[in-house]
């Protein structure tokens, strides 16, 4: 086991995305995976049906603790709610960690479609969060919504992520899931350039977790001193098994099979 991973995001109770999918993965990658819960969900594969957010207040006190006692290789964020606790956050990981490789996911919309970021705590993830963060990974729908661009083509994707570059990040992941064709790109822009991971498109419902799953396996690369590219190809081959050989599960957005790359105690 190598790598500590903090994972700051809501919980899923149907287990396919948020902490549930980040613990899976950090630990299907080696690593181990702590948390600080912002807030409980109760969501199935077909939506989120209701959210109860965590005090701001406790989330940085869970931060703090797991900071000072077990300390963290990289840490990252999803579900951040609230204006309010998206500073909380920042003030903790400004004040303990400034130089700890920060993955940043910036969630906004549930992949059934339910609201998971205030309105108003835009801006504050925009200018607290990212100038923190090693690296960010917006989905189109998150990045037009953060950079305030139209994103079209794989030339807008590479302008939108300069962009968002330019708010204090040091790199951006920008994941072309939502463009139409048989494969997808994903670019990858920091001060170095431009890097383009291209993949076949793999038709499946089984999509429920996607970023959460992404943005943590990227974490627990960073964590165990992996370069950021060699990072983002790892989890990039990493997510795309799980998606090919997810189980199935559910009436809607199924789950991913987080466990590819476990073989179970005993050999069953």
């Amino acid at each position: 086991m190598k790598g500590r991973v903090l994972i700051i995001a809501g919980s899923d109770s149907g287990g396919g995305a948020g902490i549930e999918a980040d613990i899976k993965t950090v630990t299907a990658l080696g690593g181990y995976a702590m948390t600080a819960t912002t807030a409980l969900t109760a969501q199935d594969t077909r939506g989120v049906h209701g959210v109860l957010p965590t005090e701001p207040a406790f989330v940085a006190r869970q931060m703090a603790l797991v900071l000072d006692d077990l300390g963290a290789d990289a840490a990252k964020s999803g579900m951040l709610v609230s204006d309010s606790l998206i500073n909380a956050v920042a003030d903790v990981l400004a004040a303990r960690v400034p130089r700890l490789p920060l993955v940043v996911d910036p969630v906004m919309v549930a992949t059934g479609g339910g609201r998971l970021l205030a309105e108003d705590a835009v801006a504050t993830l925009r200018g607290r969060l990212f100038p923190l963060a090693a690296i960010v990974t917006p989905n189109i729908p998150e990045a037009e919504a953060l950079s305030g661009a139209r994103i079209e083509s794989r030339e807008a994707m590479a302008e939108a992520a300069r962009l968002l570059l330019a708010l204090g990040c040091r790199a951006v992941l920008l994941k072309g899931g939502h463009l139409a064709g048989s494969s997808v790109v994903d670019l990858l822009v920091n001060a170095e350039g431009t890097r383009a991971f291209e993949y076949p498109r793999l038709e499946s419902r089984s999509t429920h977790g996607t970023g959460c799953t992404l943005a943590s396996a990227i974490a627990t690369g960073l964590a165990q001193g992996l370069a950021l590219a060699d990072a983002v190809a790892r989890a990039r081959a990493y997510l795309q098994e799980a998606i090919r050989t997810a189980p199935g599960f559910g009436h809607g957005r199924g789950p991913l099979n987080h466990a590819h790359t476990v073989r179970p105690f005993g050999g069953a």
